[in-house]
């Protein structure tokens, strides 16, 4: 049977990513994004719901997020799901999906803007920017 596992993400970091190193000496950089989302009931009222997703992102890719953003800066990230699965010390089985991140952009603020967390105009941008991402 086919699979396929691909998720388009643009949001807000809720927190400052954490920059982690694995004994291998391999970057992990975990951060949190919140995405905005509202609709109409047939009643007419309006509802606004946010929903909240856990991100990792691994090597470079990492230590760039890691080094540009910080909390409530937007970020487009493509990436896929991840199930961790894990025994609590009670025995209860338990399990969370997080978006493994393979691109990312910087989003939002002009580029000779400093503080909207993307790299100074005069530097080049980091070469895990994807920019051909089809819309």
């Amino acid at each position: 049977m086919p699979s396929y596992n691909k998720v388009l993400l643009m949001g807000n970091l809720t927190r400052d990513p954490e920059l982690k190193y694995t004994q291998g000496g391999m970057a992990i950089c975990e951060f949190g994004i919140a995405i905005n989302s509202s609709y109409t009931r047939k009643s007419g009222e309006k509802v606004e719901e946010v929903f909240f997703f856990d991100c990792q992102a691994w090597g470079k890719r990492g230590e760039v997020i890691a080094e540009y953003f910080k909390k409530g800066k937007p970020i487009f990230i493509e990436g896929t799901l991840r199930q961790e699965r894990w025994e609590d010390a009670s025995g209860t089985k338990k399990s969370r999906i997080k978006v493994n991140v393979d691109q990312f952009q910087f989003v939002g603020g002009k580029r000779d803007d400093e503080s909207f967390g993307g790299p100074p105009a005069r530097e080049t941008q980091p070469d895990v920017v994807n920019d051909d991402i089809a819309f």
